[in-house]
């Protein structure tokens, strides 16, 4: 939808395209949908959830076995993000490193976009 010929819209790290191949094994899962909401402090949160039926307007991008599915309306968000898996002592999870983040909560757990109007 917002894609360049020939380019990914997101990348995705060995670290990440494992643990959603794990994911994706264990549930039996089609692949993995990731979006954005309004919400959390910064105005707008990242979204995942699994997927059996994949719609037909999402954006695909398979790497090393992980297939991850893009919503219509977060594309234009998305859009040159890597994805990692990053794990601390503390904690574990999915890291988005994405270039059209203007700014961030505190806690890392909202964002908020360059130039993009009220939703």
């Amino acid at each position: 939808m917002f894609g360049i010929p020939g380019k990914q819209a997101v990348t995705i790290t060995p670290k990440a395209a494992a643990q959603i191949s794990k994911l994706m094994a264990s549930g039996g899962h089609a692949g993995l949908r990731i979006g954005v909401k309004k919400g959390g402090c910064a105005g707008m949160e990242y979204t995942m959830e699994y997927v059996d039926d994949p719609d037909t307007n999402d954006e695909v991008v398979e790497q090393d076995g992980a297939r991850v599915l893009i919503a219509p309306m977060a594309q234009m968000f998305l859009f040159g993000t890597e994805i990692d898996y990053e794990i601390s002592l503390l904690e574990s999870g999915f890291k988005f490193n994405n270039p059209n983040v203007s700014e961030a909560c505190g806690c890392g757990e909202s964002i908020s976009f360059k130039d993009v109007p009220n939703l």
